[in-house]
Order: C-alpha cells, then structure tokens, then sequence
C-alpha cells in the first residue's frame, strides 16, 4: 500500500484506481519510520489527503502533531495540489505537546459518536520525553514503558473503533540506521510497516511489509520518491519481482518537472 503515500495524479489511472485506499486490504495500525529529513510528514499528510479524497461520508481525518514543529516546517504537497483545496477543510489539526495529550485522546476514543476516517500521528515517538517518563515510572526505562502502554492503548482503541466501522491509525517515528528505533516495541502492536531509506543518489526508498504472517497475500513494493522544489515527487513504484516479473508503474518524472 506504499502508494497511498502518494497523489493518484502521478500514477497511472488504471493503478491507482485498483490500489485505492477504498479497497486496500491493509491492517488498520500502520507506522511509517524513517531517517531525519527524508519527507515522513509529507507522506503523512498526503496520506490524509488521499483519505479524505476518497471519502464517502461527512466524517474527517484527525492530524495529531506539535504546533511548532509543523508551522516551521510544513510539509511538501504533491504536484497539482494546491493549499487552498477543499480537500484540507476535511483534515482536522489536533496539537498536543507530549504523551499524556496522546493517551488522553485515545483513552477517550471509544466515546465518539462518529470516528474519523483516520488518524495521523506524526513523529509518534518524540512525544516520550525520556526524563519526564523515567521519573513517573520511577525507572530506567520510563520511556519504553510509557511507549508499550500508549501503543496497546492505541492498537485497542482502533481495533474497537473497527468492530464499529471504519478507521485506519497511522503514526511515524524517526530512525538512524537500517531499522526502525524500537521496532522490537513496535512490533509487538504495529502489524504494518513501512521504512525509509536513501538511495545514495538524493531520492528515497520507501518499503512496506507485512508483521502479521507469512501467508499475507499482499504484493510487496518499493516506491522511490524525491523532495524537488518542496514538492513531494513519485518517481515509481516496483512490485515484488517473483510475483509481478520486475512489473514498475512508472511516473513521468520529467512531465511532472515541466508542469512546474
């Protein structure tokens, strides 16, 4: 499902009708983790773009942040979309400051008479401050702790909001190196995964897979992405080679840049 991260106007229409969020398969609890700097709240954001685009009621998409760090630095749109689309009055900003603002939203999740489409969490894991958590826990590992309690809580409240109607959960974190931070804790409640890295040459690879089984049916992809001209930029998507021979659904990557 790589390609929800994208705007549907860089596929190829025949793709992105089949792959639309209306008919993905996807676990309803999905992190997306990556390295610094690498566009995470650009797909976030296009991600709930793409939701509340497709979407067939009145109800919205919930955008969970820090008000700071969003307003300094905003994330890239994707070419054709323009700030003043109506498609944003269908996102609502929530902004809280650590993780008590995000146990409280959830703890009372179950009371909404109507749940949102999705909720986006962005930098999910720089809400655990690690003194602020070590002293409440009276213990070491206060941050990991705090981190294991706010996941089931989360995982909980969108398995049950499910039982009810439709809601998928999305939250990102920040990486160094080959492997998600933690990603042994996230595990345990994240059955869908998705990670970054660079490709050496100034683009992205952003890769999911699947922590629910071996026999999940889903396609593996790669979809390479760029940040130009602080637009967030799709260069491709390739499918898993032994199920789809090498299959790429290709952007015009130089159509995109002279639309410009």
């Amino acid at each position: 499902m790589v390609e929800a991260f994208f705007s549907t106007t860089q596929m190829d229409f025949d793709f992105a009708h089949h792959h639309s969020l209306s008919q993905s398969q996807s676990h309803p609890f999905m992190l997306l983790s990556g390295p610094p700097s690498c566009g995470k709240t650009s797909l976030l954001f296009q991600f709930a773009y793409n939701v509340a685009l497709e979407a067939e009621d009145d109800r919205k998409v919930v955008f969970i942040c820090h008000r700071s760090r969003i307003e300094s630095a905003p994330p890239f749109l994707s070419q054709g979309i323009q700030p003043s689309s109506d498609i944003f009055k269908r996102i609502q900003m929530k902004y809280v400051e650590d993780d008590e603002g995000i146990k409280k939203y959830f703890a009372a999740f179950h009371l909404h008479d109507t749940f949102p489409l999705s909720v986006v969490v962005d930098d999910f894991g720089d809400f655990f401050y690690e003194r602020k958590c070590q002293e409440r826990y009276g213990n070491p590992r206060g941050r990991d702790l705090a981190l294991v309690r706010i996941l089931a809580l989360c995982h909980n409240a969108v398995m049950s909001s499910n039982d009810k109607g439709h809601c998928k959960l999305l939250i990102s974190d920040t990486h160094h190196g080959d492997s998600p931070r933690l990603l042994f804790l996230y595990k345990r409640w994240v059955p869908s995964i998705f990670t970054i890295k660079g490709d050496g040459n100034g683009s992205f690879l952003l890769k999911s897979y699947s922590n629910v089984g071996s026999d999940s049916t889903e396609k593996m992809k790669i979809a390479k992405y760029s940040l130009v001209y602080q637009r967030l930029l799709l260069e491709g998507i390739i499918e898993d080679e032994e199920i789809d021979n090498h299959a790429v659904v290709s952007a015009s990557v130089e159509q995109l840049i002279a639309a410009k």
